[in-house]
């Protein structure tokens, strides 16, 4: 920008600061009830592209048969044979039914299963008790469950739509769990990801303010500064709500992806509010405070301008994901990088010049020795090059090998704490009641039943239960139609052909036939139950022999469900990621080198930012760190956020080489310039975010983490390696002619 535009920008900023920020306050104001009321989209099927085959086959298979989306409501009764332990499962089951968003018609209890003698005869009985067992009774004849299926809120069809959310039906199921007088635990992957979403979006707002707390604990002690806390805590606020606000009117959803919206922009507001903070006060040591003021924007407004716009383009590479999540959640970030430049614009003026303020600024804690030890630094850095070199280049090729060993998580019970309710009732049904994942077969069939399909039906059934797991058969439950027609007795005329046995059978329990064969779209299939508490490649290994069994049989066969969509879920959102890291990495290239006119200078400001990521991946690849929904995206998140500490490095090198100072010159600058507010601020920001190794929800403890690290990376490769490659670009070259 001309000096003589930033003149009269910074002449603006003077002259109507104390009406910016009362424009601030009232945009704050106004935004508050919409932001209120912006939802929060916890569709799993959105954490899928629309063109995902998987997802595709998991929507015809909910439109064909009802979905699969089973809660269990369990416990272990000693009495449970007993007539007061039939009577409390009859009672719970009842009580179940009246819940608003469950499928009254699909309510199942042993003791209702049991109540099928009526018509079938109690010699039937052991054969129903047997039938019943992994699902609605466990192998001690003590536990039990009533399952029941969840109507979807989003179903377009009127007759299958819940009246009510999700969250309000299963915190229902809950109370009424939480009243037995046996411990009752509410198990099922619909459980499972309501959970997830719920975690989410409150342990994410919860830390954010907790994170931000903190950085203002850390800030004070390090700046003794009060104003140096409140402006940057009071820009975040208000950029978090005006996002909020902006994303409502526009008839968005926040994502599950989205609830770091807060952690994120706190990044981004308290780097670059403690830097220019930092360095009004040493101008303060020279100007009164409208000049240090003017000072400090004039010299580093820039600055501050190309890291809120390369944040926002390291973001908005993540347009180009076919995931609907994915895309709103850069959509979100674009918007809240470019507002903290326009809260900077409305807040700091105002900030930094209304009230009272002393004459001399308090020292910031420590400067002294920080100095002496970054200055130690810097010179030993330039004495042993050969070793700073020769050590990165060994740490990025051992990540990068590190890189091939990454391991995807589909443990889905280890998003949650150990001593979570979901994961103990978890627990409970798993071991005691066959596995929580739900699963299917589905396959053509004739609209009316034949012996021959049916036979084949049955050969399909006995060679899934037949499968054989680590540790015992894989599957812990297969329910096919032909169960349910077997047990009805062969009577001429009335139940001798198989489609008469299944109208008796529709009569007697409408909704197993319903649920399992749809003769009108002439499909139909074969429920499956397993461990959900297992490895990925176990799960992955599982689906496809499932499906190649059923295909042997059925060609046109497709695998769907539930656990088949959470078993691959990470897979869906690391589909884009390397597109997405490659996208980013030439937008920053591209926006640095216009904004220093030269290529080096461009590729020199990104690898400090790319260098942590390969080695923060790379070693979670050697450790063994699985990747699971909160690393899943760290790569693309992280190329926008550490970018700042190189943009604010360089310009203050180049404006030293500028003024006439040889490299060595430069560098001491920069280190008095530079370096010591972005130690303050880095140090702000590590701290900060380890508040979220406190969360329930565990990617958000590797969110937390995982940022910490990158953010602490960050700093150590621009203290370390980025004199080196400044040095190196000197060389047959003239950068300290580039301006911004």
């Amino acid at each position: 920008m001309p000096l003589r535009a930033i003149d009269r920008l910074v002449d603006f900023l003077v002259r109507y600061n104390r009406l910016l920020l009362a424009l601030a306050v009232i945009l704050a104001l106004l935004s508050i009830a919409p932001a209120g009321r912006l939802a929060f989209d916890q569709s799993i099927e959105s954490l899928y592209a629309a063109q995902n085959i998987r997802l595709q086959d998991y929507v015809e298979g909910k439109s064909l048969f009802g979905g699969d989306e089973f809660v269990f409501v369990a416990y272990t009764d000693p009495e449970l044979f007993t007539d007061a332990g039939q009577t409390r499962l009859e009672e719970l089951a009842n009580q179940l039914e009246l819940v608003s968003g469950v499928d009254e018609n699909s309510i199942q209890s042993l003791n209702r299963t049991l109540g099928f003698t009526r018509f079938l005869g109690n010699s039937r009985r052991d054969q129903l008790i047997e039938f019943s067992r992994g699902i609605l009774l466990g192998d001690d004849n003590q536990t039990t469950a009533v399952a029941l299926r969840l109507l979807d809120p989003k179903d377009p069809d009127p007759h299958k739509k819940s009246p009510v959310p999700r969250a309000e039906t299963l915190a229902e199921i809950k109370r009424i769990a939480a009243k037995q007088t046996i411990p009752t635990f509410v198990v099922g992957e619909p459980v499972l990801v309501h959970d997830m979403f719920r975690y989410a979006q409150e342990d994410g707002e919860w830390m954010g303010w907790a994170a931000s707390g903190l950085l203002v604990l850390v800030i004070v002690f390090f700046l003794r500064s009060l104003r140096a806390v409140v402006l940057p805590f009071i820009i975040v606020q208000f950029v978090i709500l005006w996002t909020k606000a902006i994303l409502f009117q526009s008839g968005m959803q926040l994502s599950m992806v989205s609830s770091i919206l807060g952690s994120l922009v706190t990044i981004i507001g308290v780097s670059t509010v403690v830097y220019m903070s930092l360095y009004y006060r040493k101008q303060r040591d020279e100007h009164n405070r409208v000049n240090a003021f003017r000072q400090t924007v004039k010299t580093i407004g820039t600055d501050v301008f190309w890291v809120c716009l390369t944040t926002a383009a390291g973001f908005g590479a993540q347009l180009s994901s076919h995931l609907h999540p994915v895309r709103s959640f850069g959509i979100t970030m674009v918007i809240g990088s470019l507002l903290v430049l326009v809260a900077m614009v409305l807040v700091l003026p105002g900030g930094f010049l209304i009230g009272r303020e002393r004459e001399s600024l308090p020292v910031p804690r420590g400067e002294q020795q920080v100095n002496q030890s970054l200055e130690g630094l810097s010179h030993w850095v330039l004495d042993h090059q050969w070793a700073v070199w020769s050590m990165c280049g060994i740490l990025v090729c051992f990540s990068a090998f590190g890189l091939s060993r990454l391991k995807i998580e589909t443990d889905f019970s280890k998003n949650f704490r150990a001593n979570s309710p979901v994961v103990q009732g978890l627990n409970f049904l798993e071991s005691r009641l066959g596995g929580a994942g739900a699963w299917e077969v589905n396959f053509p069939a004739p609209a009316s039943l034949t012996e021959d399909f049916l036979d084949k039906v049955r050969q399909l059934a006995d060679e899934l239960r037949a499968l054989e797991g680590k540790d015992g058969p894989a599957l812990t439950k297969v329910v096919a139609v032909t169960d349910g027609l077997d047990m009805v007795p062969t009577i001429p005329f009335l139940a001798g052909t198989p489609d008469t046995k299944a109208s008796w059978l529709n009569r007697v329990q409408p909704e197993f036939m319903r649920s399992l064969y749809n003769p009108h779209s002439g499909r139909m299939r074969i429920m499956l139950r397993s461990y959900e508490r297992q490895s990925s490649e176990a799960k992955e290994q599982l689906i496809s022999r499932a499906g190649e069994i059923a295909r042997s049989k059925f060609p046109e066969t497709k695998v769907t469900g539930l656990f088949v969509l959470l078993t691959f879920l990470i897979e869906s959102l690391l589909h884009d990621q390397w597109t997405d890291l490659m996208l980013g990495a030439i937008s920053l290239i591209t926006i640095m080198t216009i904004a220093y006119r030269s290529l080096w200078m461009g590729i020199v400001s990104l690898i400090p930012n790319v260098v942590p990521i390969v080695l923060l991946l790379g070693g979670m690849g050697w450790l063994n760190v699985p990747v699971n929904i909160g690393t899943a995206m760290i790569s693309s998140d992280t190329m926008g956020l550490t970018i700042h500490d190189s943009i604010f490095f360089i310009s203050a090198y180049l404006r030293a080489r500028r003024s006439g100072l040889n490299f060595s010159g430069a560098l001491h600058h920069v280190q008095s310039e530079t370096r010591q507010p972005l130690l303050y601020s880095n140090i702000a920001l590590i701290v900060g975010f380890l508040v979220l190794a406190t969360s329930h929800f565990v990617p958000l403890i590797y969110f937390g983490v995982m940022v910490s690290v990158a953010i602490a990376g960050g700093l150590a490769v621009n203290l370390l390696l980025l004199p080196l490659l400044l040095q190196f670009g000197e060389r047959g070259t003239n950068e300290g002619r580039n301006t911004l």
